[in-house]
């Protein structure tokens, strides 16, 4: 009884200490001037256990920013599973003459919501997918087609970015939208120069080059600026460039979305037949463009499959591509719901957190990368999901292999860079304005494996500031559990 006894003095006052520290720590943060008007949440539980070792308005709905691909992914590996893929497909319609090497109608291109195909991620993978699908096509003998390529770009809606989402990031390769057929990260450069003694900016290329596309450039070129943007609706044949860029610059380069990929790659493939020979009699086209889906029956051709799904979700979370999360979403929506949609997939998103044990009457879920300022989320529930995950995903071995490790990958190679971080913390990151978070999995220095979700809306100044808090906060948990 007396062991007992001293046992739980020991014990108490150790989770006095533990506690004491971590609040000390929490206090130095919310005491910076950058956190005078900011909203924190903060939760840190035992991964086996689930008890709360450390928390601060864990219940509040907050931003989450990228974290919130944590639950897309999650839900896409638990509910499709790691080996799954995508297949993009080529083939014909109508009549082929053998004899006088004359199609008499279309190639079809069609989509399954690859949300890599011609991805720099996975060059192996795509190794001139186009030159192959092109030689695929020239083999059958075709010299000329009466007809026309055609995208068929129906697999997902038409309704390619979420309608929640700012005007200000639509243009931009960080805002690309999900089509039924994307191409090459829906990105294409746009190549800048800044070399004369005035604020003029010159666009000199845009690479690849998009037909029938225009941009006004309204740049202005500054000594201390880089808040370039590129103004562009999905669909549009124009927009525009706007805001600030660095001075002195020979090859300044914005990244921006292509507005059309499925046309875009009607056209490429279009290009690349008549380079080889071919004649076609129509435009480059599209389903969406001609308005009605396709009745004839598709002959195939050739095809060309993704990587496994455990990879694309590795690469989403490495690097946070939001392009990735907004396919994987609409492809939930599509094999769970029949409706490959941002809305149908946040359903089947909601139903898998309540399935798990989430509650989720403080979630507010709109897209699946978090690119929406309307995403609300609270620390307390991603936690409940980190350990859902841990103990009773299916998956959990492909799920932690896909969040960074602190100090050394992806978004996290230059933070938590104190030797105390090393091989002890795989988490995903978020940030976009005013807004930084962090959550994932850690082990203290005695060994004991914790889940961790830190959010901060609203801070002023630098983010360095909020950074260096949030490390300080970990820091604790880590030296002392």
């Amino acid at each position: 009884m007396k062991f007992l006894k001293t046992f739980f003095v020991t014990l108490l006052a150790f989770l006095t200490i533990t506690s004491n520290s971590q609040q000390k720590s929490l206090e130095t943060f919310l005491s910076d001037t950058a956190m005078t008007h900011a909203s924190v949440s903060i939760c840190i539980k035992d991964a086996e256990t689930g008890y709360t070792v450390f928390e601060y308005n864990s219940g509040k709905s907050l931003n989450p920013a990228s974290i919130l691909k944590l639950v897309t992914s999650a839900a896409a590996l638990e509910l499709l599973g790691p080996q799954y893929t995508f297949k993009t497909t080529v083939g014909y319609t109508g009549y082929l003459n053998i004899k006088t090497g004359c199609l008499t109608g279309n190639i079809v291109i069609t989509g399954g919501g690859d949300p890599a195909l011609g991805s720099d991620y996975f060059k192996e993978q795509y190794n001139d997918f186009t030159g192959m699908w092109t030689n695929e096509i020239m083999k059958l003998g075709i010299k000329k087609i009466d007809g026309k390529i055609i995208t068929d770009d129906s697999y997902f809606d038409f309704q390619p970015v979420p309608a929640k989402w700012l005007w200000e990031d639509t243009g931009n390769y960080y805002g690309a939208g999900a089509y039924g057929l994307s191409v090459f990260d829906n990105t294409y450069e746009i190549h800048l120069n800044t070399l004369a003694d005035s604020s003029l900016v010159t666009m000199t290329k845009l690479a690849p080059c998009i037909s029938n596309f225009s941009l006004s450039n309204f740049l202005i070129a500054d000594s201390t600026s880089n808040e370039g943007y590129v103004f562009a609706a999905p669909y549009s044949t124009s927009g525009w460039l706007n805001g600030k860029i660095p001075r002195n610059r020979e090859d300044f380069i914005l990244k921006a979305s292509i507005t059309d990929p499925p046309l875009f790659m009607a056209e490429l493939i279009n290009d690349k037949l008549i380079a080889g020979g071919v004649t076609i009699s129509g435009a480059p086209s599209t389903v969406r463009l001609e308005k009605v889906k396709l009745l004839e029956t598709v002959i195939p051709v050739t095809e060309i499959i993704s990587p496994p799904l455990s990879e694309i979700i590795k690469v989403l979370n490495h690097e946070s591509i939001n392009l990735y999360a907004e396919h994987i979403i609409k492809e939930l929506g599509k094999k769970y719901k029949n409706e490959g949609s941002t809305a149908a997939g946040v359903e089947v998103l909601t139903d898998f957190l309540q399935n798990a044990g989430i509650k989720t009457d403080g979630m507010y879920i709109v897209d699946g990368s978090g690119l929406s300022p309307l995403n609300a989320i609270n620390t307390a529930e991603l936690d409940n999901l980190l350990i859902y995950m841990r103990n009773r995903g299916k998956y959990f071995n492909e799920y932690f292999n896909s969040l960074p490790g602190a100090g050394r990958e992806g978004t996290l190679k230059n933070i938590f860079k104190d030797p105390v971080f090393n091989s002890r913390i795989n988490a995903k990151s978020g940030s976009m304005t005013r807004v930084r978070s962090y959550a994932g999995y850690l082990t203290s220095l005695s060994g004991k494996r914790m889940v961790f979700s830190i959010i901060v809306n609203n801070f002023s100044g630098p983010s360095k500031n909020i950074i260096r808090g949030i490390e300080g906060i970990i820091k604790d948990v880590i030296l002392n559990n």
